[in-house]
Order: C-alpha cells, then structure tokens, then sequence
C-alpha cells in the first residue's frame, strides 16, 4: 500500500500494477490461493480498462492453476437466456445428488475469492457452487430489478446434477438481496445466509443514497449502466416489501453492522417485521464487520448446519468456538 500512489495504468505505483506484482511474486511460490486474492484487489472494484481486464484474467488463471491440484473441483458455464453465468464447483453429479450450497459475494466481490472454500466441500456432503451476481466478474447477466431471476434460472440447470430442492445459499451483500428475493418465489432455497445485505430502504431512501461511499456509487452504477450522480432515485423497485419478506417460511441468518455505511442498520428493522425465522447476529462494526470476521464466520458455518438440521460434534465445536468468540 506504501507503494500505491496512482490509480491509473499497471506500472510501478499504480494500484493494479503493485496487486499484480505481489500476485506474481505468489505465484512463483506456488501460493496460488494468496495470488488469487491480490489479482482480485488489483480488480477492485470493477473493471474499467485494459489494465483491470488483466488483473482480472489473471486473477481467473490463478483459480484453473491451484484447482488442476484440487480434486473434484471443476468450472461451469451456464448459458441463461439473459446472460452468461461462470461458476466454480465440487461435487455435481447426475449419479449422486447431493443438497446444494450456493455461494455468491456482492457488488465487488468475484467467485474465484470464494473458490479456495470448495477444498473443505468434502466435509459438508454438498454439491457446491460458486459463482458472482449479476454483472460482476465474467457474469453477463443484467443488474436489472429482474436480477434475482438468475438464481431460479442457475437452479433449473443444475437439477440434474445437484438436489437443487434442497438449496442453502450463502449470499453475501447485494447477492443477499438477490438471494432473500429469488426465495419468496422459490421454494428450493431453503435458507439464506448473509452478511449486510440491503433489503427495502436502501433502495428506497435515496437520501441515504446521496450519502453512499463514492465506490459503492461508482460500482453500482456500473453495474446499472448509469453515471454515479444519477443512482439515487433510480432503485427504489427493487426494494422487498414487509408482505414478501412475511411469505417466507425458511430460516434467514442475518448478520448487521450497527455502523454499517453502505447498507442502513435500520433494514434489521425491516427482517424482524417481515422474516418469522430470523435469525440475527450484529457487530458494532461497519460494512460487512471487518472487525469481526473470526466469529461471523463461526457462525455462518454454524448456520449452515443448523437450517440443514446438522447436530453432531462438528456443531459441538463450532458453538464453543463461538462462545470464545464472543
């Protein structure tokens, strides 16, 4: 960071070019999963040019080389009628279904982030998928306010490889408004877990959008196909509505950061009017708790066995980890 003054171009100096050169130096000690992390810094937060293009296949190549070593851990290509959707996976097979875990980030987040995750799939005795929300990374999917519709489309081409009636989707961010909509109308997911995710006024209070990180308004309004100026106003029909959110009848975890910048603190407000099986864990902490990473983690994971029905020593654990957490 001492050594990033521009962000402009791949040199010296620049913000992609100092990711990109501490991604190769991993790469040439065969650390691929740490290269895979700083291509996808030297991407953030989207790409604009030539210069992040790189970054980002780059970042790609470093997923296909660390995963030639990891077996059962393959690429998909999903053509949708909207779009092209790329995923990673472990553990789709015609032969033995298996309940699906589906695992997206937000609006800066690429799967190959979330990729390293598939090695420890084994455990869990699901199919895995990987993959990004609309627009994002090598998702050609439209961020429109029919974004949501990916999930069913995804879910409806995986079913002859994976129990996609049994769905559990971690969707951070964004991907967790996508995911908590998608629901209300599909009855395979059965829960979503999140982290910060916007449900009904950040679409619709447009004075907290004025108020948005300046990234997050570049980002989103690149994804929309809009200047950033003109973002507030335009998100107010994506929003759910208290009515949706009480259609539900699966679990949702949910994890709120009372100092959160980017998503209102007040949607808790909303969940706990709207979602009778919620479940909510909160950090004074901003965006997506840096802070508390260790203990989010515990209990998403935890989250993740509990709406499957799971009790055996691994909940065991997972709960007095969670107690030296807290």
């Amino acid at each position: 960071m001492d050594r990033i003054v521009t962000d402009e171009g791949s040199g010296p100096g620049s913000w992609v070019g100092e990711w990109c050169a501490a991604g190769a130096d991993r790469q040439r000690q065969g650390r691929h999963v740490d290269a895979v992390r700083r291509f996808a810094l030297a991407r953030f937060p989207f790409v604009d040019g030539p210069a992040r293009a790189d970054a980002a296949a780059r970042c790609v190549a470093a997923v296909e080389r660390w995963s030639a070593d990891v077996a059962g851990v393959e690429p998909l290509t999903v053509e949708l009628k909207d779009g092209t959707v790329r995923c990673w996976t472990y553990g789709l097979s015609s032969a033995e279904k298996r309940p699906l875990f589906l695992v997206m980030g937000g609006i800066v987040s690429v799967k190959e982030q979330w990729a390293p995750m598939l090695a420890q799939a084994r455990r869990l005795g699901l199919a895995v998928v990987v993959t990004e929300m609309p627009s994002v990374g090598e998702n050609t999917v439209p961020y429109d306010p029919d974004a949501w519709q990916m999930i069913p489309g995804l879910l409806d081409e995986l079913a002859d490889r994976a129990d996609v009636r049994q769905t559990y989707a971690t969707a951070l961010s964004f991907s967790g408004h996508l995911a908590l909509r998608a629901a209300v109308d599909d009855p395979r997911i059965r829960a979503v877990i999140t982290v910060g995710a916007p449900v009904g006024r950040f679409f619709t209070d447009v004075e907290w959008q004025e108020g948005l990180p300046a990234v997050t308004l570049d980002t989103l309004g690149h994804l929309i196909g809009v200047p950033a100026a003109a973002i507030p106003g335009r998100l107010a029909e994506r929003a759910i509505a208290v009515e949706q959110l009480q259609a539900l009848e699966i679990p949702v975890y949910y994890v709120a950061s009372r100092r959160d910048e980017i998503v209102p603190y007040a949607e808790t407000a909303l969940l706990r009017d709207g979602v009778r099986r919620l479940e909510l864990l909160e950090h004074d902490d901003v965006h997506a708790s840096p802070g508390h990473v260790v203990r989010t983690q515990l209990w998403t994971t935890r989250a993740l066995l509990q709406a499957r029905g799971v009790r055996n020593a691994q909940t065991g654990l997972l709960n007095v980890l969670l107690r030296l957490a807290r």
